[in-house]
């Protein structure tokens, strides 16, 4: 991806972070601040993208208390502390964007410990673009539906039983695509959609409505 980016005459680069294990933050925050430093001269950045997950499947009854730390520890603890620790890089007049999903509005048995994990950063998010209003920071969630990557195994994109399922109770007629998401990121990111804040948009072609 960041030659993909170079390719087309821009500057990117990668730093390793296990969105899991939120004692490396610390570290990680340092390693940004650096890189802004020494790459691009700057002691801040303007946009926060919360991305990091898992899929587990598993149903209530089974769900284990390791796999629902797990999650807990991906999906809500991470985004949390993570924020958290890049707050003060973050430039005022920035954007934070929270990742959700569809199964905080709908239900596919297996999922209650994800869902519950994201249902908790969809009330965060709106926390936080309270508490980060006099910085002028907008914070909002993206709830994508099911889309066709290698998200909990590849399921969607490789099963095709689960593919037809999905698309069948979708408006448009088929599964979700990465740049389906993307382009919606990169509307709320634009100048022209600032005004945008503490907002569930929700990216999943009009699944089960």
């Amino acid at each position: 991806m960041v030659a993909e980016i170079k390719a087309i005459g821009r500057q990117a680069a990668a730093l390793h972070l296990d969105a899991g294990k939120s004692q490396s933050f610390g570290d990680f925050a340092a390693q940004v601040s650096n890189l802004l430093s020494e790459k691009w001269q700057r002691k801040d950045f303007n946009f926060l993208i919360n991305n990091a997950g898992i899929g587990i499947h598993a149903s209530f009854e089974e769900t284990t208390e390791s796999q629902f730390d797990e999650l807990m520890n991906i999906h809500f603890k991470g985004v949390f502390f993570l924020t958290q620790k890049l707050l003060p890089m973050i430039a005022d007049n920035g954007r934070i964007i929270n990742v959700s999903s569809g199964l905080t509005r709908f239900v596919l048995p297996g999922y209650s410990a994800y869902a519950a994990m994201k249902g908790g950063i969809e009330v965060l998010t709106k926390y936080l673009a309270k508490e980060l209003g006099h910085r002028k920071i907008a914070v909002n969630v993206v709830a994508p539906g099911a889309i066709e990557t290698d998200f909990g195994g590849g399921v969607v994109r490789d099963n095709p039983e689960v593919n037809a399922f999905i698309a069948s109770g979708t408006s448009l007629g088929r599964v979700g695509l990465p740049d389906d998401v993307g382009g919606v990121i990169a509307s709320l990111l634009s100048e022209n959609n600032a005004w945008i804040n503490a907002q569930r948009i929700e990216a999943s072609g009009g699944v089960f409505i």
